[in-house]
């Protein structure tokens, strides 16, 4: 009955063409990444315990109190700008949702929309608890982590929106190399937690107060770069492998388009993360760094999903493995 009286009102809504059904997906990605960016921008500014409780800023306030706080105002803005930012991530994740279910898009759709607020929801709540923790170095991984996540997810869900809901199931590449797309995946997830373990043991702490120090990750940062960058070694090289293979079974053009453009990210942020460390991380090169990041994850995620599609046009020949 409640969802009923859910659709009733749903239904009150203008009807959303296929076109801004996808224009809202898209808009969902950028601000699941948008708000990653932002939030390394906190991180390089030291501006991490600007707002030092959560989830009000202040004990007995939601909004940042000024100068008579003893926290730097500058600080306090950033912060709390920042957990603004998170209502115009909840407003996409919000209007997908409405979207996809005033179409009458497919169960699978409406599923995947709702994946977005709950997200969203669980990451404010781990923000929450990174500050509760003193911006601890584990607890800004799984931030970031989580965001990424939320990212690869993302498209995912503007891929089934773009579908057909009366379409039928085509396996675009050979069983095997979807399971090496998927291994690229994990290898990608492996390059993102070495980077946060860099970070964890890097300059940029998120905040620089001399009596309450930030605990960081006591392990020696050289060390990690070297494993980190191996990782991404790793990651290319599957990659390129996989290049390889789907040109090999004659993929069609969406796929090879795909991974090309993962290539050139890859390699520019493998460019990013070595000037990086030759130059002891400015704070500009760090939020660049994170953007890469989201991108590389983004359009891995592309690739997984132009795998196996939903679509109206006879199934091409199964390609042989």
């Amino acid at each position: 009955m409640l969802y009923r009286g859910y659709l009733s009102l749903v239904d009150r809504l203008p009807l959303p063409s296929l076109r801004t059904q996808k224009i809202i997906a898209f808009l969902t990605i950028l601000t699941q990444g948008g708000i990653a960016v932002t939030g390394s921008v906190v991180r390089v500014t030291a501006s991490g315990l600007g707002c030092p409780t959560w989830p009000q800023c202040f004990p007995g306030s939601l909004v940042p109190v000024g100068v008579s706080s003893g926290v730097n105002t500058l600080h306090q803005v950033v912060e709390f700008g920042n957990r603004l930012l998170t209502f115009v991530v909840v407003a996409a994740a919000a209007a997908i949702v409405l979207a996809v279910t005033r179409a009458r898009r497919r169960k699978e759709v409406v599923a995947w929309a709702w994946v977005m607020p709950a997200g969203t929801v669980l990451q404010a709540i781990i923000g929450g608890i990174t500050v509760l923790a003193g911006l601890a170095w584990w607890t800004v991984a799984i931030h970031l982590l989580a965001s990424m996540l939320m990212v690869w997810l993302a498209v995912v869900l503007y891929a089934k929106v773009s579908e057909p809901d009366d379409g039928v199931v085509v396996q675009v590449l050979p069983r095997p190399l979807r399971w090496l797309t998927v291994l690229s995946g994990v290898a990608l997830s492996v390059v993102l937690v070495l980077g946060t373990m860099v970070t964890g043991a890097g300059p940029h702490a998120g905040d620089k107060s001399a009596e309450d120090p930030v605990p960081r990750l006591d392990l020696d940062i050289t060390n990690l770069v070297h494993l980190h960058a191996e990782a991404l070694v790793g990651y290319l090289a599957l990659l390129i492998g996989l290049t390889f293979a789907v040109y090999a079974v004659h993929a069609p053009r969406a796929v090879t388009l795909r991974l090309k453009v993962v290539l050139a990210l890859v390699v520019v942020q493998a460019g990013i993360g070595l000037v990086q460390f030759w130059t002891d991380v400015p704070a500009v090169l760090v939020i660049m760094h994170v953007a890469g990041a989201g991108l590389c994850t983004a359009a891995t995620s592309a690739v997984w999903a132009a795998g196996r599609v939903r679509t109206t046009e006879p199934a091409p020949e199964p390609v042989a493995a």
